[in-house]
């Protein structure tokens, strides 16, 4: 189930979330608006939601994180953008913060 958040997720929200991969989250932020989506099985489906939702392509980020360990992650295949960010990885530090900071903000305190 992927969730759009514009505000903080209750319990209920992330255990709906965490269905999907068993305790890990996929998430696709958007920079800009600082909203998120969250769960899923595929990073598409949260960046698809947030297209429709009034995002821009180029402001969408996705990773995951770890229930259990709390670990957070920067990668998705929408985060490929040549020449850029030619990896999965998110690779510049700035972007990296600023989806860490939403996650912290909407998601899990990491």
């Amino acid at each position: 189930m992927v969730i759009l958040l514009t505000s903080p997720a209750d319990k209920t929200s992330i255990s709906k979330a965490s269905e999907d991969l068993a305790g890990y989250v996929k998430f696709v932020v958007d920079l800009k608006r600082e909203v998120m989506t969250i769960g899923g099985l595929r990073h598409y489906l949260g960046e698809q939601l947030l297209l429709q939702d009034g995002s821009y392509q180029k402001d969408l980020w996705g990773g995951g994180v770890d229930l259990e360990s709390k670990e957070i992650d920067y990668e998705s295949m929408i985060n490929i953008r040549p020449p850029t960010n030619s990896s999965r990885e998110a690779l510049d530090p700035g972007i990296r913060a600023q989806m860490k900071a939403i996650v912290d903000k909407l998601f899990v305190k990491i």
